[in-house]
């Protein structure tokens, strides 16, 4: 069985899209996930399973759709999948100064040329991203609530989901530590 981690978009946000996360936990459990966790109530869960990744991530769209009544849209990734996304990010987390903060936006499909035109339009001497793959990796050097950056990433639609560095690594040592 394989280890995946799925990203929620849009859950919980601003009292929105309301999901209790022991709701999203016995869903998953009843729709035939095996040792389903999730982690905080931003839309974070940890479970295994034998599926493909396609067919599973609609199929869980699904069930929360049916079960709960709403209809987030879920990004997948494997446990190694995620190892790599921290590994090979571009920002030298050591390096961060006091306020800096590294977040990542994980993506469901290969971003087209428009999505770096979109963020393109808030970067700014103090915040910076990099398209790497399927994710997309920003540096903020100041508050992310004052960033322009940060706002363009709202604009990317329901193909994104973002989380920050602490949450990803969090995410990470869950997954591992499930997979052994």
């Amino acid at each position: 069985m394989k280890v995946y981690i799925g990203f929620l978009r849009g859950i919980n946000v601003g009292g929105k899209n309301k999901i209790k996360m022991a709701d999203l936990k016995k869903t998953l459990e009843v729709a035939g996930l095996a040792k389903v966790q999730t982690y905080l109530q931003s839309g974070n869960v940890l479970f295994m399973s034998e599926e493909a990744v396609e067919p599973l991530r609609q199929r869980i769209e699904q069930e929360i759709s049916k079960a709960v009544g709403v209809s987030p849209s879920v990004i997948l990734r494997t446990v190694e999948e995620l190892a790599q996304i921290l590994a090979t990010c571009p920002y030298e987390v050591d390096a961060l100064l006091e306020g800096e903060t590294i977040q990542i936006s994980v993506l469901s499909e290969y971003p087209p040329q428009q999505t770096a035109d979109i963020l393109s339009k808030g970067v700014s001497d103090v915040d910076e991203f990099q398209i790497n793959g399927r994710e997309i990796y920003y540096l903020f050097r100041q508050s992310v609530l004052d960033s322009k950056l940060a706002s363009n990433i709202q604009k990317l639609g329901d193909t994104a989901t973002t989380r920050n560095w602490n949450t990803m690594n969090k995410l990470a040592e869950l997954a591992s530590a499930m997979q052994s």
